[in-house]
């Protein structure tokens, strides 16, 4: 958990693929620990194709029915097939949008939002933003998308910097979204 936060939470992530998988994590997480579903991550990785988009669109009934065998991730058979149902939604995205990324960074004017949180308890589950991102995305057919999942994918996927006045990484995060380069 900790080198997860000192590495890669928060940071902005314009890279389709990559946004998939924290989107994918994400709905794997509700009602369960984010520890566990860091625990399985490489699972994840390794069954769903290293979350090739595209690959993971074709996963047939029978590939998807082996996976609710599969140790290795969350076997609950919503949140397999939402995986497939998602990578689809998401090649529709990029099909009309141009990227995945460009559609959600719009979200926030392709800026991350900076917030001043004291403590982590000031942090809130759901926003407005995250309420109309996961609207945005249940109308285009994606599931596990709650307004509490997306909030916690805008945090980790660098979108909202929720980082803490004092923590370390907090500017490193601010400053890596400051030279974002979004794909259109």
């Amino acid at each position: 958990m900790i080198e997860y936060h000192d590495t890669e939470w928060g940071m902005p992530v314009t890279d389709d693929q990559r946004l998939f998988e924290m989107l994918t994590l994400e709905g794997a997480q509700a009602g369960l620990s984010w520890a566990t579903i860091l625990r399985k991550r490489e699972g994840y990785r390794r069954a769903f194709a290293n979350f090739e988009i595209a690959k993971v669109a074709r996963f047939t009934a029978r590939r998807r029915e082996k996976l609710l065998e599969d140790t290795g991730i969350v076997r609950n058979r919503l949140k397999v097939e939402s995986t497939v149902i998602n990578a689809k939604a998401v090649l529709a995205v990029q099909e009309e949008e141009g990227s995945f990324a460009a559609w959600l960074w719009d979200f926030v004017d392709g800026e991350p939002i900076v917030n001043e949180r004291g403590s982590m308890a000031d942090v809130p589950a759901k926003t407005e933003l995250s309420d109309q991102m996961s609207k945005a995305l249940k109308k285009r057919g994606f599931k596990f998308v709650g307004s509490t999942i997306v909030y916690a994918f805008l945090q980790a996927a660098g979108f909202v910097n929720d980082h803490t006045l004092e923590c370390f990484r907090r500017k490193k995060c601010i400053t890596a979204g400051k030279r974002i380069e979004i794909p259109r």
